[in-house]
């Protein structure tokens, strides 16, 4: 009969512990960092570079995001055309200009302009500009139980035609642009989501915080837009936070239930410190 010390059941014991994977509650990726990959958007002339979801070496983390990354299309290019019929995507042009090809007609798209695409209709961008194009695509899997009918027109605005205000208990230094939300919003410029809540931006003035928070059913994405600070991600040695230096262009998904909140530095900065967030809901929630 084969008999094992206690010594030798706690050594198998951390053996197994250090071999069973543990998820994380957060995420960390960045534009400077993540290489293009190959994607149903990609052609000799657009590249995409994948930061969660789709194309990322962790999609299985993300469980209500279908994909988020960068699209850059080159002057004169376009990328594929692709159709999902059970995805529904939102664009967030980061620079440069172009068309987004909605079914069967072209729009005219610039930089932070906001659209969103119905799941099912066949889309792509193409830029007859001399500069490169430059979206984040974002996009969502739709439940089973919901029928989206797509709209005639591609539902699209500008950030500059969202007010900068003071949301809710958050501090006023940190001024809030409420640009996309679901289809019951009445506060957002475009209410057009099904699994994606709220698409905002957020701008904090020298020492500000939007303070450590967490969100019981909806995962989230934070990509800093311009400027640097601390990004809470996680808790840190007091359990409540973990603070993380973040420059333009870093991006972290987060978690159900993980902290996630932002610092900007004290002094003056050249750009504000800017973050463009989105918000959906965890699958069954």
């Amino acid at each position: 009969m084969l008999r094992l010390t206690f010594a030798a059941l706690i050594g198998v014991a951390v053996i197994a512990a250090a071999d069973r994977p543990v998820d994380p509650t957060f995420l960390y990726r960045s534009l400077d960092s993540v290489h293009p990959a190959p994607s149903d958007l990609t052609t000799p002339t657009a590249s995409y570079k994948p930061l969660f979801g789709a194309g990322d070496s962790q999609p299985e983390i993300v469980k209500g995001f279908a994909r988020f990354g960068e699209l850059s299309v080159e002057p004169g290019g376009s990328s594929s055309s692709v159709t999902y019929p059970r995805e529904e995507q939102v664009y967030f042009v980061l620079s440069g200009s172009g068309n987004l090809r909605y079914g069967d007609t072209e729009y005219p798209i610039r930089a932070e302009d906001f659209l969103y695409i119905a799941a099912g209709v066949e889309h792509a961008a193409l830029n007859p500009s001399t500069d490169p194009l430059r979206i984040v695509v974002m996009g969502w899997h739709l439940p089973k139980d919901i029928e989206a009918i797509p709209p005639d027109r591609l539902p699209i605005a500008n950030t500059a035609q969202a007010k900068k205000q003071v949301v809710g208990n958050h501090p006023p230094s940190t001024l809030y642009q409420l640009l996309l939300g679901d289809t019951t919003s009445t506060r957002d410029i475009l209410a057009t989501g099904h699994v994606v809540t709220s698409l905002f931006t957020m701008e904090f003035t020298a020492g500000g915080t939007n303070h450590p928070h967490h969100h019981a059913t909806e995962e989230e994405v934070y990509l800093v837009l311009d400027g640097e600070g601390e990004m809470v991600a996680g808790g840190g040695i007091d359990g409540v936070e973990g603070r993380h230096p973040a420059k333009s262009g870093d991006a972290y998904f987060y978690r159900l239930n993980a902290t996630v909140g932002f610092y900007a530095p004290e002094r003056e900065l050249p750009r504000k410190a800017r973050i463009l967030a989105v918000r959906s809901r965890y699958p069954g929630r």
